[in-house]
């Protein structure tokens, strides 16, 4: 007898096959079988009439390392149909670490990944020095969706180095061999990988960029081939110049010589490794139309046998503000004498006239580093023009005329003003949306362009990370919504285009060959989705993170049911309290 039928939905396999209607067949954690009109008996069944049927979501780009310690949810990521997650991105990550070196890792993620240095320091508990003690502690521990952890470049180098590490000196032979020791021994235990990243904005609330920002080739040549020796592990890259050019280049073509010598420096990874990497690819306005570049070099690269797979993202890459967030005024002195009281009373005095009249007049109080850091990407009052009120009239692909700078213009108002009256709406806990990426000329027609490619993963959600600003991990209930059902502006995107590129492509680079396609065999990761009433629900700041620590929440509706490893882990948009989540050690190619 089957544990489990799914009778009568659409089928999206995850392979990019066209949809079909069928049924699913569940024995234990497996697929046993697919196709219409099965008969066998199950002990549940569960009608899919006028649903997708898909394989779980496959995030490749989480920061969940500290969240790991405390939350068995995994929300928000668990809200969009996420069965499995890679955490250790970006060079960030927590092990392997000396107790004299906690406070570091905590204040680099902090800073690197804007995620409170309060809730880190009370969540995390500390059961490890080395990586594999780290995985052993993780592994002791259930979850609603799968994980797996990559060495951070971060954490490996402040370990091996000690300062010098931390202050991104050189590193010697010696230092090589140490690294690549250490990387060797986290993969024998169960490591995904390895990650690094170059990105000068990265930086400690101390004011330091990530260890390993100015690596040579060499050095992560060297801390990679551990990975190439056992053919198995991903690597994983945030090129230099992700964003704005690079120090000293200006902007446009003159960096994009050297941010071109970035994407050289991950096909030499690759092609030298034979490891899949995964590379962060953004339309940055600054050097339009390099983005093709890349992914041309990185074509060509695959086809003389490198494995490149660049994660795009499905929408605009930027940043919430709200005033129970990240925003403009929160530097303005009766903003700060008004910052420590409750929020409910917060937020009433900002909707009184001589509160609003005093912070609309006031300029800056100068600030310390760690809060220059922290907000160092909030650059509000020069980006109006890439400023968008964030509510269901204005959609999902604003135009020209609909930022915060027309609509003042329009009004007759200063744009601070006009942002300031659009926040206090829904009881001052409205947001606006600015978009420094992915949003050239207005339209969503290059991102479209940047998932149809065939090189190309979806991903960059950045779940756990950057909570006061952003919440990308809803991306995958965004892109089917938006791509599949709802784009107005232009051309839409194929539902199985959209469902491979975040199942079945991303398990596949990064090692998860079990599971996302739904075929006989693999593993029961599995989302039923009523599309037709799929929609994002509107971003939240809530105080759920250690020491009353906020976080930006944004939730879906529509998800019928989640399924991991064959158990109901979603039902009717809620959690069911099952956990059969696990850390996954096994690298497992594609059949």
């Amino acid at each position: 007898m089957l544990d489990l039928l799914i009778r009568g939905g659409t089928v999206i396999d995850g392979s990019g096959a066209a949809p079909r209607r069928g049924d699913v067949a569940i024995e234990g954690d497996r697929i046993v079988e697919i196709g219409e009109g099965l008969t066998s008996p199950a002990r549940r069944i569960i009608d899919a009439e006028g649903a997708i049927v898909t394989p779980g979501f496959v995030d490749i780009h989480t920061h969940y390392d500290g969240q790991l310690s405390w939350d068995d949810a995994l929300e928000p990521s668990a809200s969009h149909g996420v069965t499995t997650i890679v955490a250790g991105n970006c060079g960030v990550g927590f092990a392997p670490v000396r107790p004299d070196g906690r406070d570091e890792l905590i204040a680099l993620m902090e800073g690197v990944e804007d995620i409170p240095g309060t809730a880190l320091h009370e969540g995390i508990q500390w059961e490890w020095e080395g990586f594999p003690e780290y995985l052993d502690a993780i592994g002791r521990r259930n979850y609603s969706l799968d994980v797996s952890l990559m060495v951070p470049h971060g954490a490996l180098r402040a370990y091996a180095m000690g300062e010098r590490g931390i202050a991104n000196e050189p590193a010697t032979d010696e230092d090589l061999r140490r690294m690549a020791g250490l990387v060797d021994e986290a993969m024998a235990a169960g490591a995904r990988g390895f990650s690094t990243s170059r990105v000068l904005e990265h930086q400690s609330m101390s004011g330091g960029v990530v260890p390993g920002t100015h690596a040579s080739a060499e050095e992560l040549l060297a801390i990679a081939r551990p990975l190439a020796r056992r053919k198995a592990g991903m690597l994983q890259m945030v090129p230099l110049g992700l964003v704005g050019g690079i120090a000293g280049q200006g902007v446009g073509a003159a960096a994009d010589e050297p941010r071109l010598a970035e994407a050289e420096i991950a096909i030499r990874l690759s092609r030298e490794t034979g490891r899949p990497l995964t590379y962060s690819l953004i339309d940055d306005a600054q050097s339009p139309g390099l983005w093709r570049r890349k992914t041309n070099l990185f074509a060509r690269a695959n086809s003389a046998g490198a494995s490149l797979h660049p994660q795009v993202s499905s929408r605009g890459v930027g940043a919430l503000t709200g005033f129970t967030g990240s925003h403009l005024f929160q530097r303005r002195p009766t903003w700060l004498a008004l910052a420590e009281r409750p929020e409910a009373d917060r937020l009433a005095a900002l909707a009184l006239p001589e509160i609003r009249a005093a912070i609309l007049s006031e300029t800056d109080i100068p600030t310390g580093s760690a809060l220059a850091v922290r907000n160092r990407h909030l650059m509000f009052e020069r980006l109006f023009d890439q400023l968008y009120p964030l509510d269901d009239e204005i959609g999902f692909e604003p135009e020209a005329s609909q930022t915060i700078s027309a609509l003042a213009r329009a009004a007759g108002q200063d744009p601070q003003a006009y942002l300031y009256d659009y926040m206090l709406g829904d009881g001052g806990r409205r947001f606006a949306v600015m978009y420094a990426a992915n949003y050239n000329g207005s339209n969503y027609d290059t991102v479209r362009e940047m998932i149809a490619d065939p090189t190309t993963l979806l991903g960059l959600s950045d779940a756990g990370a950057h909570v006061s600003v952003l919440c990308d991990a809803s991306n995958p209930s965004f892109q089917l919504a938006f791509w599949a059902r709802d784009r107005k502006r232009g051309p839409r995107l194929p539902i199985e285009l959209l469902i491979r590129k975040q199942t079945a492509a991303t398990a596949r680079a990064a090692g998860f060959g079990d599971r996302g396609t739904l075929a006989p065999g693999k593993r029961a990761d599995v989302n039923i989705i009523d599309l037709d009433r799929l929609a994002l629900q509107p971003p939240r700041m809530v105080h759920d993170l250690p020491c009353a620590g906020a976080r930006i929440l944004q939730g879906a509706r529509g998800y019928r049911a989640t399924l991991v490893g064959g158990i109901v882990t979603r039902w009717d948009d809620r959690d069911t309290g099952e956990r059969p989540g696990r850390l996954v050690r096994e690298w497992r190619d594609a059949a």
